[in-house]
C-alpha cells in the first residue's frame, strides 16, 4: 500500500479557492455597489420611519455601508465555490444564500464590536473573568438585538438588491 499523498489535495483546494475569488475589478465595483444598496436600504427605512437624529441615522446607515462592503468579496468567493459546475439555479441560490449570510455575518459583527465599545465603559478591567463574562454576554445581546431589530431595515430594498445580485449571479455562470 503507498501513502496517500497530501500534496495535491492541498493543491486541489488552493486552485478552487484561487478560481473563486473574483478579479479586483469584480470585487471593486461589486463592493461599491453592494455596500451602498445596504446603505441605501438602511438609511430608507430609518428615514421613513423618522428615527432618532440625524447622526445617528448616519452612522447606522454607514454600519450596513461598511457590513455589505466587506461582505460582497466573501459572499461571492463563497458562492462560486459552492455553484461550481453547478447549473443556474443552484448559482442563484448559493449567491442568494451566501450574500445574505455573509452581509448579516458582517453587518451584526460591526453593529456588535459598536455595541460592545459603547458598554465597554462600564465593564471590569480586561481580561479578568468578569470581564469575559460581560464581553460575551454583551456581545451576545448585540446580536439578539440586530436580529430583533436591524434584520428589518433589509426590507423590502435589500431584499430586492439580493434578488438582483443572486439573478446576476446565476447569469454570469452560465
Amino acid at each position: 500500500m503507498t501513502p496517500l499523498e497530501q500534496v495535491p489535495l492541498r493543491r486541489g483546494i488552493t486552485d478552487r479557492l484561487r478560481a473563486a475569488l473574483p478579479s479586483a475589478s469584480e470585487a471593486a465595483v461589486g463592493t461599491l455597489l453592494w455596500g451602498t444598496a445596504m446603505g441605501a436600504s438602511a438609511l430608507a427605512n430609518l428615514l421613513l420611519a423618522a428615527w432618532e437624529t440625524p447622526d445617528r441615522v448616519r452612522f447606522v446607515a454607514l454600519l450596513y455601508v461598511l457590513g455589505g462592503m466587506f461582505a460582497f468579496p466573501v459572499g461571492l468567493t463563497l458562492a462560486r465555490l459552492v455553484s461550481r459546475g453547478r447549473h443556474g439555479e443552484t448559482a442563484f441560490a448559493a449567491a442568494f444564500v451566501s450574500l445574505l449570510a455573509a452581509t448579516l455575518a458582517f453587518t451584526a459583527g460591526l453593529f456588535a464590536l459598536q455595541y460592545r465599545s459603547y458598554y465597554a465603559e462600564w465593564h471590569a478591567p480586561t481580561f479578568t473573568l468578569t470581564w469575559a463574562f460581560e464581553f460575551a454576554f454583551t456581545m451576545l445581546t448585540a446580536l439578539y438585538q440586530f436580529v430583533v431589530l436591524g434584520v428589518r431595515l433589509y426590507f423590502p430594498f435589500g431584499f430586492a438588491a439580493l434578488v438582483a445580485a443572486s439573478v446576476w449571479f446565476a447569469r454570469q455562470r452560465r
